[in-house]
């Protein structure tokens, strides 16, 4: 009986590797969401209550702001934008710096999120929020790879880049703009 064996190029595997990264990264965020037994009185930055929601929509909503920057930033990059030629060389420092600074803003709304609520799949409005924060930081990993790794196809940055600000305003949208309409989200 002949023997089934997955053989790959060598140059192949290492990309297919990469393509795993991020999904591992979503995987274990959820994972971790699921299992983990939420916190709900946790304080953030000494607020409590009604109080960290707000904090968490009002630092939400400027990570928005610096998501949709990033993806101006990129569109003028890259000539993308009607009227403008590709940007001077400066403007791809500004995008790394403001994207090194957005990361870093999202991660204590991230924490807090995962471990005061977990991962709640029992409404839609959770279930988008929960999922989009998971995937937020697999879509930055997948970014980060095709900008490290440039033998990728051309649309492969685009695609990462627009997912990443795509899951970033849907977090939003499910959450901050939630609190701030209200308690209430068109479509929701």
């Amino acid at each position: 009986m002949p023997r089934l064996t997955l053989r790959a190029e060598p140059r192949q595997l290492p990309g297919l590797l990469w393509l795993l990264l991020p999904l591992a990264v979503t995987a274990a965020l959820l994972w971790f969401g699921l299992v983990h037994t939420p916190q709900h009185r946790r304080s953030f930055f000494g607020t409590h209550g009604p109080a960290v929601i707000l904090l968490k929509s009002q630092l939400g909503s400027a990570l928005l702001g610096l998501a949709l920057i990033q993806l101006v930033l990129a569109l003028w990059m890259y000539g993308r934008l009607p009227g403008l030629r590709a940007a001077p060389h400066p403007v791809g420092t500004v995008h790394r710096v403001i994207g090194v600074f957005a990361f870093l803003f999202s991660i204590p709304i991230a924490r807090q999120c995962i471990l005061a609520y977990g991962v709640s799949l029992t409404g839609p409005r959770q279930a988008l929020h929960s999922l989009a924060g998971c995937f937020l930081y697999g879509a930055f990993v997948a970014k980060v790879v095709v900008v490290r790794h440039r033998r990728w196809p051309g649309w492969a940055l685009p695609l990462a880049g627009g997912t990443l600000v795509t899951v970033i305003a849907l977090a939003w949208y499910s959450a901050a703009l939630w609190y701030l309409n209200g308690f209430r989200v068109p479509g929701l």
